[in-house]
């Protein structure tokens, strides 16, 4: 365990011992006088003797202990673990562990906790640029790290990878891919509607005959204003310009996803910032949170002359993102992804579980307390004069 200060600045206010010593200098005790005889033969006049006195040396040590106590609890005092020194090879669970060779590395998988190659492989994590920051951080700067990537990486964010250090970047055997091809469901509408919208009905009736199959009905549900939600609804359509019931609020605080039309009143507050914009890059609708769902209002009448959208081809293909946007795309060949270096700025670096020492400090500073206020009213000390 190496000792070391996360706040060592606080160093400086160790010129607080300067007080008690200061006290201490200035105060005197308490003189007797005593009469005797023959004065007559003493000096009138005698030099007076001046010299540095200091009472109560054992309090004032004390005091001094006690700010110095308090100072280092200050500074944050920990034991730093130490390395064992050896290499760190670190290996994704998407990679084959038997075709990494060992040469008394310290093998580790890349994953939470950081596991040893020993163990069964883990799950891939989705986290693999941020694990990667971990163990950059978590490793002593003298060490070496080699990290084993599988030809293509998930969980990459859009931030370039920057580590305090050039680590051996290997790419792995490449994994069986599945041969299983998932296909986005389309999103079934209900619309809830006043009289009058009628034909703003149409054009989210024509979006959903889109997105069926050819020969199947579409999933599309339209009624009154008035009428229940389904439990199993996920995207609703409010077309009225009266406030949504209290059960629809509670069907979107739960989850779901509503688009209001330009003269419904939202309930979301605070910005709501675009989320669909037309061919020239004016707004379309704004997009903001309720509760755990999504509350997204038109900014124009559902009418082609104000949303010309409505009748082009692609209109049901941007519905359908703007009520389920994709997720960003997380995948990157990794000879891409091969991390660049940025040395930490200053300080030391970061070393997993330090041990605070500041639990044992106020320990200590509550006995010296103690031992200050019995030494500082105890019966037999001498009064200042």
């Amino acid at each position: 365990m190496i000792p070391a200060l996360l706040a060592p600045a606080a160093l400086g206010a160790l010129l607080a011992v300067l007080v008690p010593l200061a006290i201490h200098i200035a105060r005197r005790t308490e003189t007797q006088v005593i009469d005797f005889a023959a004065l007559r033969w003493l000096n009138p006049n005698p030099k007076p003797v001046q010299r540095l006195r200091l009472d109560e040396r054992l309090l004032l040590v004390v005091r001094i202990a006690l700010v110095i106590a308090v100072v280092l609890a200050l500074a944050e005092p920990v034991l730093r673990p130490t390395g064992d020194g050896r290499p760190v090879i670190a290996v994704s669970p998407a990679v084959d562990a038997k075709t990494v060779p060992d040469h008394g590395e310290r093998r580790v998988w890349l994953a939470p906790g950081f596991p040893s190659l020993d163990r069964p492989a883990p799950a891939p994590s989705a986290d693999f640029a941020s694990l990667l920051r971990q163990l950059d951080a978590e490793t002593s700067a003298k060490t070496a790290i080699t990290v084993v990537a599988p030809p293509e990486l998930t969980g990459a964010d859009a931030e370039r990878l920057y580590l305090s250090r050039k680590v051996d970047w290997r790419i792995g055997a490449a994994p069986a891919r599945s041969k299983t091809v998932t296909v986005p469901t389309p999103p079934a509408l209900t619309v809830r509607y006043a009289p009058g919208n009628e034909r703003a009905v149409g054009y989210f009736r024509a979006a959903a005959t889109a997105y069926a199959e050819g020969g199947k009905p579409p999933a599309f549900d339209a009624a009154a204003a008035d009428s229940p939600i389904p439990r199993t609804a996920r995207y609703l359509v409010w077309l009225s310009g009266a406030p949504m019931p209290a059960a629809t609020l509670d069907w979107i605080e739960a989850g779901g996803v509503a688009l209001l039309g330009h003269d419904a009143p939202s309930p979301v507050e605070g910005a709501q910032p675009t989320a669909w914009r037309d061919a020239e890059g004016a707004p379309l609708a704004t997009a903001g949170r309720f509760g755990e769902g999504r509350v997204l209002r038109l900014t124009r009448p559902l009418e082609p002359s104000a949303m010309p959208v409505l009748v082009e081809p692609d209109f049901p293909a941007q519905l359908w993102t703007l009520l389920a946007p994709p997720p960003a795309p997380s995948r990157v060949a990794a000879t891409d992804y091969a991390p660049s270096v940025r040395p930490a700025a200053g300080g030391m670096a970061y070393n997993p579980n330090p041990v605070s020492l500041r639990p044992w400090l106020a320990l200590l500073i509550a006995l010296i307390v103690a031992a200050e206020r019995w030494l500082a009213t105890r019966r037999d000390r001498p009064v200042a004069a």
